[in-house]
């Protein structure tokens, strides 16, 4: 737990901002509402301007809010850096760590980190928050999240890029399925059969979807859906072709209920897996270790990855 040094006004603020709400950011800091209202009055008063549009379904942030925020942001989390550091001075090795992930990344790879961290250091906590890709930068750029795993980010200045991998995409079916055998498959060679689709909000969507604009008009997945676990359970009974990477299914894999053929797409189809931090922040201590740790966990998959290739 960071330090309480800088004025309490701030720390209500950001509250407010990331609840969207006087009330419920009261009810989380344990405050009556009326002290975070009169602490953002006296901002507002300080700075000449509102902060927030009080809106009836909640409070939207204001320009000069969000210029606001992005200072209070900074702030915040430089000093939780400092608490981290202080912490370690004085060897107790504690700290937060709130983690935006991806759905194959939280179910494999994200336990053996969590694993490593606290059997070094138990008063290590965590928040992990599963989305989608695209919804990471937000929550990162917003303070949300310390660290993002993602596929397929575009480059932003909001980011700053600790690790890239990549891997490798490809169809998933039951081992009796007639396409099970098969080393490499084109795309259109699972048209034939049904398929199970990720909506938008995953990058497989993105990935595939060149490719799919190509083929029959009439393409229409049986299935659509938002998360790749529930895609690998449905192939398990039966119900089609999902496309994942084999991030998140090594266990399924293992256990004989899958099998993972890569698409041959003119050549392979990769996809990039990152790790993500807010550009320019420093992070603290405890922070940067489970980074490290975190790469090292998905160095280890895509050197396995790339053993598959020869």
């Amino acid at each position: 737990m960071a330090p309480r040094i800088h004025s309490s006004a701030i720390r209500y603020f950001d509250a407010a901002r990331r609840a969207k709400s006087i009330r419920e950011a009261a009810r989380q800091l344990n405050v009556a509402s009326s002290a975070v209202n009169r602490q953002i009055i006296k901002l507002e008063e300080e700075i000449g301007a509102p902060l927030f549009d009080r809106l009836s379904n909640g409070l939207v942030l204001t320009p000069i809010g969000e210029a606001l925020a992005r200072h209070v942001i900074t702030v915040l989390q430089d000093l939780e850096r400092t608490g981290s550091d202080i912490a370690d001075l004085q060897g107790t090795r504690a700290g937060h760590i709130t983690v935006a992930v991806v759905e194959s990344v939280a179910s494999s790879v994200l336990p053996n980190v969590i694993d490593q961290v606290r059997s070094r250091s138990p008063r290590v906590t965590f928040t992990v928050a599963v989305m989608g890709s695209f919804d990471i930068p937000d929550a990162i750029a917003k303070g949300e999240a310390d660290v993002g795993v993602a596929f397929a980010l575009r480059k932003s200045s909001d980011l700053h890029q600790v690790f890239l991998s990549q891997f490798r995409l490809g169809a998933v079916v039951k081992p009796d399925h007639p396409l099970a055998k098969k080393k490499s498959i084109t795309l259109s060679s699972c048209l034939g059969f049904p398929l199970i689709l990720a909506t938008p909000d995953l990058s497989i969507t993105n990935l595939l979807e060149p490719i799919l604009s190509n083929g029959p008009s009439f393409l229409s997945p049986v299935i659509t859906c938002g998360s790749v676990e529930l895609m690998q359970e449905l192939v398990i009974r039966g119900h089609g072709i999902a496309f994942q990477t084999r991030v998140g299914l090594e266990r399924k894999l293992a256990e004989g209920l899958l099998v993972h053929i890569p698409i041959d797409a003119k050549g392979p189809l990769w996809s990039d897996l990152g790790i993500y931090t807010r550009s320019g922040r420093l992070l603290p201590t405890t922070t940067d270790n489970f980074v490290q740790m975190l790469k090292v966990e998905i160095q280890s998959r895509q050197q396995a990855e790339e053993g598959r290739k020869t």
